[in-house]
Formats: structure tokens, C-alpha cells, sequence
């Protein structure tokens, strides 16, 4: 059946059960044993090392296997080639490998797999977004489905977290784990790791200097709605007290009205009774 654009998901569950960051602490948890080993291993049994250790799994980086000195003695016996397998683990991928097949050992089907995704992460390192036809080429796979099978194992096995785009043929890939670095990248890395921590200082400066701005901002409208709070009750208070004052006089008119009238009316009836005697 085709499959449909998605992620890959088990049981309901993104396929990432692990993050990438997990799974490169099991990896380097897993080398500890391969190192202990390494104290002791010459000859023979450090070339079997060094295969137990490109088999292991869960095991993706190599450097410090690189720097013991079972390890470098290799490089001065015949076995030297496992040496140079073993740098194309740590630092280079499957194209390394088949520019090189003559002449290093070869490579069993779990190798042969890891090699592979551990190619995927470098492609990922360079881009996110990794065309199915450079996947093809880099991997030396002979069809998509049997490219989308080594995918979805990198996804399952928490090397790469990403999504197949089957529209697009093309991997989006979110996050992947941390691959070993040569001694002679170290200062470009440092570089950019000082560059990155500048920039993330100058955006902290930035966010803080908004902040004061927002907080002064926020004083100044408290301070403005309390003085226009204050004027208005002051105005409040005139506006009662001159309704109050001007009522005063009218009433007092009004009094003074109903007052004469009174007297007006009482000096009309006595006329009346008077006019009335007479008669």
C-alpha cells in the first residue's frame, strides 16, 4: 500500500519516543563500556573492539575510542585500516566509506546501517529539508522504499526526530543527535558558539530595554488615570456645590412670594367684610 505524508507515529504516539538528545546520552553512556575495554585490549583484541564497537547499538560516537592508545596503536600495525573505519564512523559518512572500500575491512549489515544514519545526520546538519534523490545518492540506496525502511529505523532508534514528505519527496528533519568533531573544527565551532552567545545577549538587551520602556509606559497611564480621576471628582464637587448655592436664592424667592400672597389675600377678605357692613 502507499503511504501517506505523515509522521511517523507507534501506537497512536509519535515514533520519537526518545528524544535525540536521550538518545545521545545512551550512545555516549554506551561507549563507557568499549572504553574500560580499551585499557586493556592490544592487538587482536583491540581490532574485536573496535567491530563490537561499530556494531554496538545505541553507540554513535567514537572520538574518545579514537584517542586511546589501543586505538592508536593500531595505526602503526597492519590492522590500521579499522582505524580509518573507525574515523569514518566518528566524523564521515557512507560516501567516505565507498570512496575507500578497497582497501578498509568490510562491513557487516548492522555497520552498514548505522554508517548510514549516521550519513543522514551529517546531510541533516547541512539541511533540514534533504531531498529524497540526494538521500538516494549519498546512501547508495537503490529505491524509495527501501529508503523510507532506513528512515523510519533512524527515527525509531531517536537518532533523528523528522517527518517523510512523500508529495515533496523529500525528509524534514526537526532535530538529530550530536556526531564527533575533529580537533581542526574545534575553533570555527568555538567561533560560532561566541557569535550565537552574542547575539542571544544583544535579543536579552533588546527584551530588557522593552520591558523598561512597557513598565514606564504602564507608570505614566497610572499617573495620567489617577490625576484625570482626581479632576473629575474635583469637578464633581464644584458642579454640587454651585447647583447647591444658586437653589438657595430661589428658594428664598419663592418664600418671599408665597409670603405676600398671603398677606395680599388676608387684606381682601377684611375690604370684603368691611364693603359687606356698609351695605
Amino acid at each position: 500500500l502507499p503511504r501517506e505524508d505523515h509522521e511517523i507515529t507507534l501506537s497512536g504516539k509519535p515514533a520519537m519516543t526518545d528524544d535525540t538528545s536521550a538518545a545521545s546520552l545512551q550512545g555516549s553512556q554506551g561507549l563507557q563500556q568499549f572504553l574500560l575495554l580499551a585499557k586493556t585490549a592490544k592487538g587482536p583484541a583491540a581490532v574485536e573492539l573496535v567491530k563490537q564497537a561499530l556494531s554496538a547499538s545505541g553507540v554513535y560516537v567514537f572520538g574518545e575510542l579514537l584517542e586511546t592508545e589501543c586505538v592508536k596503536d593500531l595505526s602503526s600495525e597492519s590492522n590500521n585500516g579499522y582505524v580509518t573505519l573507525l574515523e569514518i564512523f566518528a566524523y564521515g559518512t557512507y560516501s567516505d566509506y565507498k570512496a575507500q572500500a578497497t582497501t578498509l575491512p568490510p562491513l557487516t549489515g548492522p555497520q552498514t546501517t548505522k554508517l548510514k544514519h549516521l550519513t543522514i545526520v551529517t546531510l541533516a546538519a547541512k539541511c533540514r529539508s534533504i531531498p529524497y534523490s540526494t538521500l538516494l545518492r549519498e546512501l547508495d540506496t537503490s529505491n524509495v522504499r527501501e529508503l523510507e525502511d532506513l528512515i523510519i529505523e533512524a527515527i525509531y532508534a531517536g537518532i533523528i526526530q523528522a517527518k517523510l514528505d512523500q508529495r515533496n519527496a523529500q525528509l524534514e528533519v526537526e532535530c538529530f543527535i550530536g556526531r564527533d568533531i575533529k580537533k581542526e573544527k574545534l575553533d570555527s565551532l568555538i567561533e560560532k558558539l561566541e557569535h550565537w552567545c552574542s547575539n542571544c545577549s544583544a535579543v536579552l538587551q533588546a527584551v530588557e530595554e522593552e520591558i523598561a520602556r512597557a513598565n514606564s509606559l504602564k507608570a505614566d497611564s497610572i499617573r495620567d488615570q489617577e490625576k484625570m480621576e482626581q479632576e473629575s471628582k474635583q469637578l464633581r464637587q464644584t458642579l454640587m456645590k454651585m447647583t447647591s448655592s444658586s437653589m438657595e436664592p430661589e428658594e428664598d424667592q419663592q418664600f418671599a412670594g408665597q409670603k405676600q400672597s398671603t398677606k395680599k389675600g388676608i387684606r381682601g377678605s377684611a375690604l370684603a367684610q368691611k364693603v359687606v357692613v356698609k351695605k
